[in-house]
């Protein structure tokens, strides 16, 4: 062999040793290696665990942060969904009765079945304090079978007054009225003005007077608190 083959071989055998010498070190940087057997294994480069450690802590802080906006947005949809009920709720309510009041404001004066010397017998509706010329409304829809003067037939003592059949066999009356401002056959819609408040017929001052009955005529009426409150109404 000549002197040049063995140098090329001698720097073979160097490059080979360096190289291997590299190898080992990278190894040694992230695993634990036996050199021999019986020798003890080197134990995790203290830097690599403390690098997995934060790793981990970074995925469960991302995991934890996933789960509460998760829980978040399914609060926040509740929350509004709820608010939404809540606020459909009483326009469902005053749809469902059907029935109103038939003033907005009043005091109440003589009530229903009372006794006194202003009736031939026991009082026959619920009196309501008012000014002359306060809108008097229908407390339900119906058709107007009586309208005007004479109790629109029912008698003097009545004033002008009106009568609406409403469905379920129930009507109502509206007495001592000032103006009328319906007319018999008339269709009418729950709190629409059918008169005026006044001090007609057999009254000691302004007031309405208002029955329900279960006829149109004179007679027939029934506790109208008593009716009202059962569909919903109080005086």
């Amino acid at each position: 062999m000549s002197l040049k083959s063995g140098s090329s071989l001698l720097r073979a055998r160097t490059v080979a040793v360096v190289a291997g010498l590299g190898v080992s070190a990278a190894l040694g940087a992230g695993v634990a290696a036996a050199a021999t057997p019986g020798q003890a294994v080197t134990a995790v480069p203290s830097t690599v665990a403390e690098s997995v450690k934060v790793q981990a802590a970074a995925q469960a802080a991302q995991a934890k942060a996933a789960t509460e906006a998760k829980a978040a947005a399914a609060a926040k949809a509740k929350a509004a969904a709820k608010a939404k009920a809540v606020t459909a709720k009483p326009v469902a309510a005053q749809k469902s009765t059907g029935w109103v009041k038939p003033l907005s404001s009043y005091a109440l004066s003589a009530s229903y079945a009372q006794a006194g010397g202003m009736w031939a017998s026991k009082h026959s509706g619920q009196d309501f304090a008012v000014p002359t010329g306060t809108p008097v409304k229908s407390v339900s829809a119906g058709t107007v079978v009586k309208a005007g003067p004479n109790g629109g037939g029912d008698g003097p003592a009545y004033g002008n007054a009106v009568v609406i059949k409403h469905a379920g066999g129930k009507y109502s009356q509206y007495a001592h009225l000032s103006k009328v401002n319906v007319s018999v056959g008339q269709k009418v819609n729950a709190g629409q003005v059918v008169a005026l408040s006044g001090n007609t017929g057999n009254s000691s001052g302004p007031h309405l007077h208002f029955e329900i009955r279960t006829t149109p005529n004179y007679g027939s009426a029934i506790n109208p608190a008593v009716f009202l409150k059962g569909v919903g109404v109080s005086f």
